[in-house]
């Protein structure tokens, strides 16, 4: 019995090392295929001629390349609105800061348009404190004019030398050549001397 128990474990070892029906399918077909496979890629390699654009075309793939191109067209548009979108933003910059010198501009031009207005005023003011000089300094010229010669003489000696000169320079040589007779020599020549510089 012991012999018929051996037999029937090496039978059963036997049976377990035969190959499967699997196995004969890789070595039987599937090994040779790819070998006429790799060989064919080889032969085609060397005759310059793509296999894999014919699949592609006859598995019609190419159309996806013509989406991933129109993808890509997409992705440069998005690249070229991104950029015109920062030009714009750049452009607003632009024009925010010279809406910001033109304020400041026409601020500065206010402010100078203020000062002028203050300057004419000081001007005109100067005017008329002017002319006001002017009339009292004739009228003076015509008190001194419709004085006397001796009532004027005493009061020109007695103003300073430059206000004398000024009111004396200004008369006529009538008026003038009598006061000076009313003078003193001694001041006579002085405003005489003065006069003519």
């Amino acid at each position: 019995m012991a012999k018929s128990k051996t037999k029937k474990v090496n039978t059963a070892t036997h049976e377990d090392n035969s190959p499967g029906i699997f196995q004969k399918l890789i070595f039987w077909f599937i090994i040779p295929l790819l070998f006429v496979v790799a060989i064919l890629l080889v032969v085609a390699t060397f005759t310059n001629f793509n296999v894999f654009e014919k699949a592609a075309e006859l598995t019609n793939l190419k159309d996806t390349t013509e989406e991933a191109t129109a993808g890509n067209d997409t992705e440069q548009y998005n690249e070229k609105i991104v950029g015109l979108e920062a030009e714009v933003k750049e452009k607003e910059a632009e024009i925010e800061k010279l809406q910001g010198d033109l304020e400041k501009a026409k601020a500065e031009n206010q402010e100078g348009l203020i000062v002028q207005e203050q300057l004419q005023y000081e001007i005109d003011k100067l005017q008329r404190d002017q002319t006001e000089a002017k009339k009292e300094y004739e009228d003076i010229l015509k008190s001194f004019e419709q004085m006397s010669a001796k009532s004027a003489a005493p009061i020109l000696v007695e103003m300073s030398d430059d206000e004398a000169v000024k009111i004396l320079a200004n008369m006529t040589p009538d008026v003038l050549s009598e006061i000076l007779a009313k003078m003193s020599p001694a001041d006579a020549a002085r405003y005489t001397e003065l006069l003519s510089k």
